[in-house]
């Protein structure tokens, strides 16, 4: 009976622990259409593998972050993303690196990372940062003034931004949590898509007379 009562348990468990680790493997991209012919697919759920034994030095290499970007910009910054397109090693491996410049009071304006946590770290120069936390939460801002060697992280998903207070260029290194985090920018997402959202809905939505909504759709 006993031994009855130790293999039920065991399979209770053995079960439990399958459920807990089953789950559907976090998206690489904006979207991953099913299709039925795998004939007609084009790619997986991030990049094909190559094979182990062809791989070398070189695919988990790149340079270039000692070069400053180009912020002759109208929001003043320029970021140079290290992802699995400039690292191929870095595929399946959920991180990767970016390098953020900002002219003298320029910004990284307010955006979000649907598929990554970022941690990032001031190298120059002083920034003025922070995150929105969900409606739930109430939209409270979290905001800090960082100086060189200052550290700040913005939650997955949540509208965060960066803006240089000083009046010299400042530099910014992060790192995200995932091979390929995406970016949404709020104002270009919001004004500039293809085709517009209808302007009486962001009117209403901002609550915005409509000739302002289409104004700032024509900026983009």
């Amino acid at each position: 009976m006993k031994g009855t009562h130790f293999l039920l348990t065991l399979t209770i468990l053995a079960l439990a622990n399958s459920i807990a680790s089953a789950y559907d493997p976090s998206p690489l991209q904006d979207f991953c259409v099913a299709i039925g012919d795998p004939n007609k697919a084009l790619f997986v759920n991030g990049k094909f593998c190559k094979n182990p034994k062809l791989a070398n030095a070189d695919d988990f290499f790149t340079s270039g972050l000692n070069i400053p970007g180009n912020t002759d910009n109208a929001v003043g910054s320029n970021v140079t993303t290290v992802n699995v397109d400039k690292i191929p090693g870095l595929n399946t491996l959920g991180i990767s690196l970016v390098r953020i410049d900002y002219a003298p009071y320029g910004q990284n304006p307010p955006h979000t990372h649907p598929r990554g946590t970022e941690i990032l770290v001031v190298a120059e120069g002083t920034l003025y940062v922070g995150f929105v936390s969900s409606n739930q939460d109430g939209n409270r801002l979290f905001t800090k003034v960082l100086n060189k060697g200052d550290v700040f992280v913005f939650p997955i998903g949540l509208i965060h931004f960066q803006a240089n207070i000083g009046h010299i260029p400042a530099v910014a290194f992060a790192g995200l949590s995932s091979q390929n985090a995406g970016v949404i920018t709020i104002a270009n997402t919001v004004f500039g898509s293809e085709p517009p959202i209808n302007p009486e809905v962001l009117a209403r939505a901002f609550k915005l007379d409509i000739n302002i909504v289409e104004y700032l759709q024509k900026q983009f």
